[in-house]
């Protein structure tokens, strides 16, 4: 009976619970859209808390991302809130160069996000009227839960927030080395190798091509149709020309010239097995969120004979692959560049602004940033980081209207404060 007791004793001590209050809204998630959303509340001067679960801002880019990534689209259109890149930069920034923006847009603004907080739970309170964010962060010997109080919850965890894993039949008897994408790094260690790259968006191309470029021999599963644009036309962003055709002519007619653009750029695709869709690319953007492909040398690999295009699997055997046209691959390892998905359902107690595949259900008719009962989202609408940078403006704009009403402070910024309801240890 001591010995019990002991024991009890030594997990109340292992265990501490705070409840904090928060005067202002919680931000979740410290990548981009987190710190673009906290940054123009600071210019509301608003105050906020950001919770990450990683100890790192932009943990995606800083540990899940492969050492040749580079920025897809022109800076410009990549740049947050009221702070652009440094004029020095590159025109399609490193990823090293992308992160050391962040953390100098982090400083600058003078987030300070509280890091290693995982989210466990968020529901909104109707007795009260406010949401509860309930936390777990563990050290060496200790666990802390923490539950914060506040009126406004930003989600700003994102479209990637979780690897994707396919279920392939005989992939877990596979004999050889098998990793997600985010888990590659460099072509490096594989040259010589034999290596299905399973997935042919723009990570699975450019991870395609670094194998090619480190001597590998990749095959690269093609399952269904896709857009390959060029990422530049005479020198200029494919993104940027679009962008401004659409000012002028409608999309169905921006689509056709892209198509013709990128047919005198990268020649007919499909002869080498990548067919387009019907939709154009633009369309296809807008209905269904699905990204055009923005080839940086990939496609004249393939042409080569350097990256092979081979159809979907069908079954892993041994140390050989089966693909749906009965052809046989030998193989010598596997990355799945299969993407990534929201995980807004694992942690949201809310099924009314969220649908059950973690994106707003208002996303396509641009009310995807705004819920009810304080709840906002930040970098869901498939518009990449500028669609971020406007959710951030937005939602901090509403909240700041009703912040400074309710208030009367004057607009100068000053720093977030939070207040410790309740703290004991159990």
């Amino acid at each position: 009976m001591e010995n019990m007791f002991r024991l009890m004793d030594q997990d109340q001590d292992l265990t501490t619970n705070r409840c904090i209050w928060v005067n202002g809204p919680v931000i979740v998630g410290a990548g981009p859209s987190g710190l673009a959303t906290a940054a123009c509340l600071h210019e509301q001067n608003v105050p906020f808390v950001v919770l990450e679960r990683a100890d790192c801002i932009a943990s995606l880019w800083q540990k899940r991302t492969y050492d040749r990534l580079k920025l897809h689209l022109p800076k410009q259109f990549c740049q947050l809130p009221k702070m652009p890149f440094p004029e020095d930069f590159p025109e399609y920034p490193t990823k090293r160069q992308f992160i050391d923006y962040l953390e100098s847009y982090a400083t600058r603004f003078e987030i300070n996000p509280k890091f290693n907080e995982c989210v466990q739970t968020a529901r909104f309170d109707e007795t009260s009227g406010l949401w509860r964010v309930k936390t777990v962060s563990k050290s060496e010997s200790t666990q802390t839960e923490v539950e914060y109080i506040c009126r406004w919850l930003v989600v700003a965890t994102g479209e990637n927030a979780e690897r994707v894993m396919p279920e392939i039949d005989g992939l877990s008897e596979f004999s050889g080395e098998v990793i997600h994408a985010c888990d590659y790094k460099s072509g490096d260690k594989f040259a010589g190798k034999k290596v299905l790259v399973v997935g042919c968006g723009n990570s699975g191309m450019e991870v395609s091509l670094d194998l090619a470029n480190h001597f590998a021999k990749p095959s690269m599963v093609v399952r269904s149709s896709l857009h390959v644009m060029p990422r530049e036309v005479m020198g200029k962003s494919t993104f940027e020309l679009a962008m401004k055709m659409l000012r002028w002519f409608p999309l169905w007619l921006v689509d056709k010239i892209l198509l013709v653009l990128s047919w005198m750029v990268l020649g007919n695709i499909e002869k080498y097995g990548l067919k387009r869709p019907e939709m154009g690319p633009m369309e296809l953007k807008s209905v269904k969120g699905k990204t055009p492909v923005l080839d940086i040398g990939a496609i004249e690999k393939i042409r080569l004979g350097k990256i092979k295009v081979v159809p979907g699997i069908k079954r892993f055997n041994g140390n050989q692959v089966e693909l749906v046209n009965g052809e046989q691959l030998d193989v010598d390892s596997v990355v799945l560049a299969t993407g990534y998905r929201s995980n807004v359902p694992y942690w949201l107690q809310e099924n009314e602004f969220f649908a059950k595949n973690g994106f707003p259900k208002t996303v396509a008719d641009n009310n995807g940033w705004k819920g009810r009962t304080g709840l906002y989202a930040v970098g869901f609408t498939r518009k990449g980081l500028s669609g971020a940078s406007m959710d951030a403006v937005k939602i901090a704009q509403d909240i700041g209207s009703v912040w400074k009403l309710e208030t009367k402070q004057p607009t100068k910024r000053s720093r977030g404060s939070l207040r410790r309801c309740i703290s004991q240890q159990f």
